[in-house]
Order: C-alpha cells, then sequence, then structure tokens
C-alpha cells in the first residue's frame, strides 16, 4: 500500500512512525513533513491546503490511501475534493467530509450540537461583532475564571483562561477587535469554567462505529503551577491514569456514542479521527462525572 500523510507537526511525526512500521505500507509520503517524518517516509513540498497538487501527486504517484493529519484541509474540505474528482474518487480519505469537520472547525457548532444531543458540556454563550456589546455585559455575570475560546481554528491558541475580569476583556479585545486569531475570531464562545482534571480522547470512526485510542493528558499552561497562556498540548502522555476504566465505559456511553448517532442523525455521518477534550471531576455525592470542553 502506497500511503500519502498530509501535515508537517509533531502529531504527524508521530503517525508516520507508526505507519511505517505496518507491513501493509509499501511506501509513505509525507507532504510537506519536518525532519523528523523525513527518518520515516519520503517528505514531498506540497502544502496541505493546495488540494489540486496533492490529487495530481496522488494520481502520478498511484497512491492508495490518504490520511488527514491537520484540521485545516479537513475544514476547507478535501476529503469532498478527492470524492468529488473522477480520478481521486476512489481513493480512501481518513477524515471526515467538510461538513462533518465543522465539528472541530467551529467551537459554536459543537456547542449546539452537543446541547441538541444531549451530551455533556459546559454552559455556554456565543457572540459576534453585532452582540459584543451584549457580551461585555454577560461577562459581568459570570465569576473568574473565565473561559473564552475563538470559535474557528487557531492552531490551538485559541482558548484563554482569564483568571481576572480585566484578563477576559483583553481577551475578548485581542480575539474579537484586534483579530488576533485572524477569521477564526468571528465569533466568540465564553463558557462556564470547570473544576478537574483534563484529558483527550479519540477514536477512529466509520460513520458508525468508534474505535477508541489510547487515553492522553498534557500539561497546557506555559508556566509552573497552571500559570500563564495555553500553550496547545504541551508535555503530553498517555495513556492518562485519570481515564480509568469506568470513565472510559462513561465517555464511550455518554460522549462518544452520542456524538456518532447525532452526526449520522444530522445526516453528516462522522468519518475519521474523533477527538474529545474531558474535564473529570467528582459530584458532591463522590461519583465520577466527566464534560467535553
Amino acid at each position: 500500500m502506497r500511503i500519502l500523510l498530509l501535515g508537517s507537526g509533531g502529531r504527524e511525526h508521530a503517525l508516520a512512525w507508526k505507519l511505517a512500521q505496518s507491513r501493509k505500507c509499501d511506501k509513505l509520503y509525507i507532504a510537506p513533513g519536518n525532519a523528523g517524518t523525513a527518518l520515516v517516509g519520503e517528505n514531498v513540498a506540497i502544502n496541505v491546503s493546495d488540494f489540486d497538487a496533492l490529487k495530481a501527486f496522488a494520481v502520478d504517484n498511484r497512491v492508495d490511501m490518504v490520511v488527514v493529519g491537520p484540521e485545516d484541509p479537513l475544514v476547507k474540505g478535501i476529503y469532498d475534493c478527492f470524492k468529488e474528482d473522477a480520478r481521486t474518487s476512489t481513493i480512501p480519505v481518513i477524515g471526515p467530509s467538510k461538513q462533518g469537520a465543522v465539528l472541530e472547525g467551529s467551537k459554536d457548532f459543537a456547542k449546539q450540537f452537543m446541547l441538541r444531543h444531549n451530551i455533556p458540556t459546559a454552559a455556554y454563550r456565543t457572540f459576534d461583532g453585532t452582540t459584543l456589546e451584549e457580551g461585555l455585559r454577560f461577562l459581568e455575570t459570570l465569576q473568574p475564571p473565565y473561559v473564552l475560546k475563538a470559535d474557528g481554528l487557531a492552531a490551538g491558541k485559541g482558548v484563554v483562561v482569564a483568571m481576572t475580569t480585566q484578563e477576559a476583556l483583553d481577551a475578548v479585545d485581542d480575539i474579537m477587535c484586534k483579530r488576533a486569531h485572524g477569521a477564526a475570531g468571528a465569533k466568540l464562545v465564553i463558557e462556564e469554567f470547570l473544576v478537574g482534571e483534563e484529558a483527550s480522547f479519540l477514536c477512529l470512526c466509520d460513520g458508525k462505529t468508534a474505535v477508541p485510542l489510547p487515553s492522553a493528558q498534557d500539561h497546557k499552561a506555559a508556566y509552573d503551577g497552571d500559570q500563564g497562556p495555553n500553550t496547545g498540548g504541551m508535555g503530553a502522555y498517555s495513556p492518562a491514569p485519570v481515564v480509568t476504566p469506568e470513565i472510559h465505559a462513561k465517555v464511550m456511553r455518554e460522549i462518544i456514542e452520542p456524538t456518532i448517532r447525532g452526526m449520522a442523525a444530522d445526516g453528516i455521518p462522522f468519518t475519521g479521527f474523533l477527538y474529545a477534550g474531558l474535564m473529570i471531576s467528582k459530584a458532591a455525592d463522590g461519583t465520577p462525572t466527566v464534560k467535553t470542553l
């Protein structure tokens, strides 16, 4: 099998390292790749958003499968682009359609989806440029810490946990007014702050079922003592001790399976890798609780 892996980060290095170990992998290409991926496959100088060049490369090099690492090309519709072209329509693309990728590409969409399908998540409200004053008034009704998120993709840097009102106001200014994250900040999600241990839960999905992968946990704050800005995932380790067998079963039952069913019910079967950020804590009676972030 000849595989084309898209991406250039640490995630893609891990994927490339593991894909190259498969007895079914005869040739591994990584576009554009990095120094680490070059050790296990052949880097190809093609941008992940250059769909025409990627399709031409896949045809010319008899690629049998495309594995998409980054969210950005999925949100832009690479799955659909391959499927709609007669030359590449039979090449499996491991990742969701453009519609399915909105689950990752828009935090507001994800929140609405979770509420609609009774998936536990933090309480929230969403604001845009026309309702910014309303958003500032909403902030005044909350107690710190505050959680503010750019709605769109921001390379893992679009989330701010503000410890004071002034930090929250500065975050609103950065995201909505100064557009620190570009178009990703066209909408702002203000969320309830959840207390507990954070964990990452990933599954490989075919639209009907989900196969869980090992859980992970990371230390996201830049400084010691959980201080400083969100780093997007520094210091990750796996499996996460906090995801006990009981928690694992609860996540599958209350979050993953309802998500798969919900996306299918909404006419958007989800295929590819499904990621759920979790906050794990205990209720007053000591029973474990899990919510999505």
